[in-house]
């Protein structure tokens, strides 16, 4: 099966809640807000709370499905950064549009986590959360081209 015929079905776990709608926010440092997994789901949480970060994924069901054909943009859709194509930069205008976010988690209370961080808005659907585990996720290492160490 190629990639052009493959299928995938995904159901939300969860949803974003009390961030606010404002998709233009610019600074989601401090936004506190809640995760509320589908009843039931409290379970799969089990030890989360020793963790101090999680990465959230999460489906962008408000990126308008024109732009999910957008090959290439202006990072941030500033015109003074080069044109990228579309997987080489982070926003939702994508194939797909999949959100991954690392935030700190506040605590879990049944089948809900606070978080603090997560910049996504009321509604949005979450598809998977999993610990953030430092000596896997971090790779000090790592580069990035020179418009965007700014």
């Amino acid at each position: 099966m190629g990639a052009d015929s493959a299928r995938i079905e995904l159901t939300p776990i969860g949803i974003v809640a009390g961030a606010g709608d404002d998709v233009a926010r610019q600074d989601w440092s401090r936004v506190r807000s809640e995760i509320r997994l589908r009843e039931g789901l409290g379970a799969a949480l089990f030890g989360l709370e020793e963790y101090s970060h999680v990465i959230v994924v999460a489906w962008l069901d408000r990126v308008p499905e024109a732009l999910r054909g957008r090959m290439r943009a202006h990072p941030g859709g500033d015109e003074r950064y080069p044109l990228q194509g579309a997987l080489a930069l982070r926003g939702g205008a994508r194939p797909n549009p999949v959100a991954v976010t690392v935030c700190r988690l506040r605590g879990v209370d049944g089948d809900t986590l606070r978080v603090e961080g997560l910049d996504l808005v009321d509604g949005t659907p979450v598809i998977d959360v999993k610990p953030y585990l430092p000596p896997y996720d971090a790779v000090p290492e790592a580069t990035l081209p020179r418009w965007a160490r700014g």
